[in-house]
């Protein structure tokens, strides 16, 4: 009798120990150091969006383990996302829309759905320049031309065609009837070479980020005539937006995070919490505010819902703007 008790306690103790490691295994993510993919160089809006991720993160004690910021930079994103492809649950990495445009453009085979969308975090908007000697007031007037007569104007954008700078204002001008195909842009290497080209006379219009335009606006260098928001910029608030410019589109310039192929319900659940805390938090409020940047956080589920519709509306803008079939 004394040998049954003692077999069926120790088997009693195995069954414990099993429906306990069942129970709990969820809750062991993460189980190592967490890895921060940016998929650039340092300095960048990736990189500092993936440094700013890991200081609140550990700051706030959001998150227990080491978080590492790693950078790999090239192909316009391609190098970092095809190393995240490769990883497991512990790394994720920062993406923008050019996560849509490169398969869109056959410049990648990856596609957001060989990802595990976790958030969209923030946007920056996107601004319409004119010289201060410019005939135009504002993006009405220029949009009449161009309807007018659509290769009458050097429009600046950087660094190529198909980023959200371009697009934006094909969208603009597709919304106000424009022939966007026959759309006369000016092609430079950054953002500093387009207010250089402003600033010279070189260009009649240029599209670019709002944190690259509202320096040179404020200093009286040259005029900023519309935004892509859905309302007026704080320190921009006499330009009108393209809607109550008659123009009724929003363009957002986001970026996000998203994580290896086949994550977890657990594993996402613990991205949705870790995030959704983190966008709460002062620091990370200051850290929009210090960077122009504007609050534009989605959930798991919504970013993929979002993705979806992004990934549509950049398909038909390349398309008419010629730059797919």
């Amino acid at each position: 009798m004394k040998k049954f008790f003692s077999v069926l306690t120790i088997a009693a103790v195995a069954l414990l120990a099993a429906c306990s490691s069942a129970t709990t295994g969820s809750d062991e993510f993460p189980k190592k150091d967490i890895e921060l993919v940016a998929p650039a160089t340092p300095g960048g809006g990736w990189d500092g969006t993936a440094r700013a991720i890991q200081k609140i993160l550990k700051d706030e004690k959001i998150v227990d383990q080491n978080i590492n910021v790693v950078n790999k930079p090239g192909g316009s994103g391609e190098v970092g996302w095809q190393y995240l492809s490769k990883q497991d649950a512990h790394s994720l990495a920062i993406n923008s829309s050019l996560v849509l445009t490169n398969n869109l453009l056959g410049q990648s085979e990856l596609t957001f759905e060989d990802f595990t969308p976790l958030a969209i975090l923030t946007t920056e908007w996107i601004s319409i320049a004119v010289p201060n000697d410019s005939k135009f007031q504002n993006a009405t007037e220029i949009m009449e031309q161009l309807k007018e007569d659509p290769t009458s104007l050097k429009i600046a954008v950087a660094p190529g065609l198909g980023n959200n700078d371009h697009l934006s204002f094909v969208q603009a001008a597709k919304t106000y009837g424009v022939d966007v195909t026959k759309l006369n842009f000016m092609i430079y290497e950054s953002g500093g070479d387009v207010v250089t080209a402003l600033l010279g006379g070189h260009v009649d219009v240029a599209t670019m980020a709002v944190s690259e335009s509202k320096e040179q606006h404020v200093a009286g260098k040259f005029r900023i005539v519309s935004v892509s928001s859905d309302e007026r910029i704080e320190g921009l608030e006499e330009v009108a937006t393209w809607q109550e410019q008659g123009v009724d589109m929003v363009f957002p310039h986001w970026r996000g995070i998203m994580g290896p192929p086949d994550m977890t319900e657990e594993e996402i659940a613990y991205w949705d919490k870790v995030i959704g805390e983190m966008v709460e938090t002062e620091a990370w409020k200051t850290l929009l505010k210090n960077n122009e940047w504007s609050s534009y956080y989605l959930d798991s589920e919504k970013t993929v819902e979002f993705l979806k519709e992004q990934n549509a509306n950049y398909d038909e803008l390349l398309s008419e703007s010629g730059l797919t079939d």
